[in-house]
């Protein structure tokens, strides 16, 4: 389970980030940053992808309730089609710091990449399952996207945003064959790409 090891060998505030989204086929990539208060860690946490809906969502209650701080951070399918999907999630990242209200001094980043963000930055291979920090940090980047995506199933019926959030589904594929893609499919990722192509609405390299 993880620790506050890597929080307590940095100096000043330190706050856990990691990003949500990466890989679905539509909706925005998120992040959250998150300063646990050593002295009242939730009980529980650990890489939201362990965790089922039900443990993630009292999770969020609990961390923010007893954090020093934390943020939540977006970008949007247009950015992700300008930036690329890597940098894209890295102005979430940024955007979930900035809302912090708390400055740190540290970043615990999740991964391997370092992304340019408004602190010092210290990467963690496979963190959200060795750092406290980062764990509440997942579980907060992921109940917001999976909120922000039921949203989506209202506005865009038909295509099962509220049971899948976007990633690959049975309901999700045929949805992009007989509806086409909506507004918040990411255009440049295969399957929707494909599907524009079968529809007639892009033409082929």
């Amino acid at each position: 389970m993880p620790d506050m090891l890597l929080e307590m060998a940095c100096p000043g505030p330190v706050c856990g980030v990691d990003e949500a989204g990466r890989g679905p086929w539509a909706g925005p990539v998120s992040a959250g940053a998150v300063i646990l208060d050593p002295a009242r860690v939730p009980p529980g946490l650990d890489d939201s992808k362990k965790l089922t809906a039900k443990a993630r969502e009292a999770l969020e209650v609990e961390i923010k309730q007893h954090a020093i701080a934390w943020g939540v951070g977006f970008a949007s399918v247009e950015e992700i089609a300008e930036l690329n999907i890597l940098h894209a999630a890295g102005l979430a990242m940024r955007r979930a710091i900035e809302a912090l209200s708390v400055t740190p001094v540290y970043a615990l980043v999740d991964g391997n990449y370092r992304f340019k963000l408004p602190c010092e930055v210290k990467t963690v291979v496979k963190g959200d399952s060795i750092s406290c920090s980062i764990a509440a940090a997942s579980i907060l980047a992921k109940t917001a996207r999976d909120r922000l995506m039921v949203e989506m199933d209202n506005l865009y019926p038909g295509y099962g945003f509220a049971g899948h959030k976007g990633y690959h589904a049975q309901i999700h594929v045929e949805a992009l064959r007989t509806l086409g893609p909506c507004e918040i499919h990411r255009r440049g990722w295969e399957p929707v790409r494909l599907a524009l192509i079968e529809r007639g609405e892009l033409a082929v390299d």
